[in-house]
């Protein structure tokens, strides 16, 4: 059984992890290794005031989902487009190596859904 990091999380033990019957905007993406990563968002004056994600893959992926997750909530949609794959890696949240595309794939599925808020409102 491989090691878990201290910094990855379970998404059993993830609030961020799930779906959203009726997000104020939603993406969904599927990365190059085949794994999917949806984002949901509430956003009520431009802030984002909930989040989500759901995947099917792995648990880098999982944690890197969480990662942007914990980062985006709170935050203003442009302010949330400040957040990095690099900074994500750099955390620790997301390993380096075979997990660089997952933080590519959980930061750009966020970015879509962002832009899925913008261009409705």
């Amino acid at each position: 059984m491989a090691e878990r990091s201290e910094n990855m999380i379970s998404h059993v033990e993830d609030p961020y992890f799930g779906q959203m019957n009726d997000p104020t905007a939603a993406a969904t993406l599927t990365g190059p290794c085949g794994d999917t990563m949806e984002v949901y968002l509430v956003v009520r004056n431009d802030v984002i005031e909930d989040v989500k994600y759901h995947t099917d893959g792995c648990e880098n992926i999982r944690s890197c989902g969480h990662a942007v997750a914990r980062r985006a909530l709170g935050r203003s949609v442009t302010d949330a487009l400040s957040i990095s794959a690099g900074e994500l890696i750099s955390s620790g949240e997301c390993r380096l190596g075979e997990g660089r595309h997952c933080a590519i794939l959980a930061v750009s599925t966020l970015y879509r859904a962002i832009a899925d808020y913008l261009l409705a409102s």
